[in-house]
């Protein structure tokens, strides 16, 4: 008869993701997820097929929770501009937390890519969803008469997200909100 799970899987791949998002993935062993969880070896294995399991676990409960808070909050926004400055300073605030532990999204991207087909398919996959909900703020904002109407949306979208990648990195280099967040008001000037 098949034992029934003893744990909680998803407050394990919270856990999980805090760990693999501090430590990385390279040097965070079998031995310390069950440590950190709490949990057997066996039921590691059980509930997600090993480490690299629990890892795209952990991304898509970086995805399902800061992401799309992320991508909320521009939506929420009362005009582009402003929106777009509260997403970019509070992922540089999350970013300098923990002595500069970065995004777990780019930490992944850095450490897993090329060779790790299944981390690059979920990073692209967050990647292009922060570009078409910016596309998307940026083009009701340019109709509105709030930004430029020169550059095409799309474009700018992605220039802004590779601005955010270079700026999440730079968080780990440099851990200091006072230090990055004059660089968002430089690359909001790309609206004008």
């Amino acid at each position: 008869m098949a034992r029934t799970r003893e744990f909680d899987t998803e407050a394990a791949v919270s856990r999980a993701m805090e760990l693999f998002w501090t430590r990385g993935y390279e040097a965070t062993s079998v031995r310390d997820l069950t440590a950190h969880l709490g949990i057997g070896q066996g039921s590691l294995y059980a509930a997600f097929g090993g480490k690299d399991g629990l890892y795209r676990a952990a991304l898509e409960h970086y995805r399902t929770t800061l992401a799309e808070a992320a991508l909320c909050s521009l939506e929420e926004g009362a005009d582009a501009r402003s929106a777009i400055r509260t997403m970019l300073v509070e992922r540089v605030r999350i970013a300098v937390e923990d002595d500069g532990r970065g995004c777990l999204v780019v930490n992944a991207a850095c450490e897993r890519l090329p060779e790790d087909a299944a981390t690059r398919r979920a990073v692209r996959d967050m990647q292009d969803a922060g570009r078409d909900a910016l596309a998307d703020v940026l083009r009701v904002a340019a109709e509105r008469g709030e930004i430029a109407k020169r550059h095409d949306p799309d474009t700018l979208a992605a220039f802004l997200v590779t601005f955010l990648n270079g700026l999440l990195v730079s968080a780990k280099i440099t851990p200091d909100v006072r230090a990055l967040e004059p660089l968002v008001e430089v690359v909001l000037a790309a609206l004008d």
